[in-house]
């Protein structure tokens, strides 16, 4: 029998999991790569999922709290004004506007910061969620559980009553020790920990939902 999931709300990561978003991102860390002379690879394999200031202050070792925020400011400058050719990606739309249509709770739960996630959000034509956590929200991003607490937090839900839908493995592993179900979309295949996840997926449109009478969602992969 396929496996079922059972939840009551909807945890989902922004940039590459609702939105297509990958490109500008890539664009803009190499330009800030460029700024400090270091490989674009070694950057772009870090980064994903996880806040800037995370990432800024893993390569800028030794520099001072200041001089990484004005590098953070920056970088989100340039982010935020960057939303050529974002999309939601197939499934995003329909998924969520099922969600409303049945009142299904659901948050957006992101490790961008407020300019940069609205700006990408907004570009998408994603509905609007009630609660959108963002960088500023949380003092330990992803993969710190942090943020997918507060999300839960916020929806008035319990995390074990969640689902988190992530791409990146960073968010996986924050979903996971946040006590939440997790949905992998698109994760890398190396990832760590994929075995715990209830579905690997490689797009939303194989999410099919059904809501009970209880309020309970059942969540299948679709055929």
């Amino acid at each position: 029998m396929e496996a079922i999931l059972e939840c009551k709300g909807f945890l989902f990561d922004l940039d590459g999991t609702l939105v297509d978003s990958l490109p500008v991102v890539e664009q803009a860390w190499c330009r800030w790569a460029d700024r400090h002379g270091l490989g674009h690879d070694d950057v772009l394999a870090f980064i994903h999922g996880k806040q800037a200031i995370t990432s800024l202050r893993h390569f800028l070792v030794g520099y001072s709290e200041a001089q990484i925020q004005e590098e953070y400011r920056w970088l989100e400058t340039v982010e935020a004004r960057d939303v050529d050719g974002i999309a939601a990606l197939p499934g995003a739309l329909a998924l969520l506007r099922y969600l409303d249509a049945q009142q299904i709770p659901w948050a957006i739960v992101t490790s961008g910061s407020v300019p940069v996630a609205h700006a990408r959000h907004a570009a998408a034509g994603l509905p609007q969620p009630k609660v959108f956590v963002t960088a500023e929200q949380v003092t330990h991003g992803k993969p710190e559980p942090d943020a997918y607490l507060l999300g839960a937090r916020l929806l008035g839900l319990a995390p074990s009553d969640c689902a988190v839908v992530e791409d990146a493995a960073a968010g996986v592993l924050s979903g996971l020790a946040a006590g939440c179900r997790v949905i992998a979309v698109n994760v890398p295949a190396d990832a760590p920990r994929l075995d715990e996840v209830d579905f690997v997926l490689t797009s939303l449109e194989q999410i099919a939902l059904r809501k009970e009478d209880d309020g309970s969602v059942q969540v299948q992969r679709r055929a």
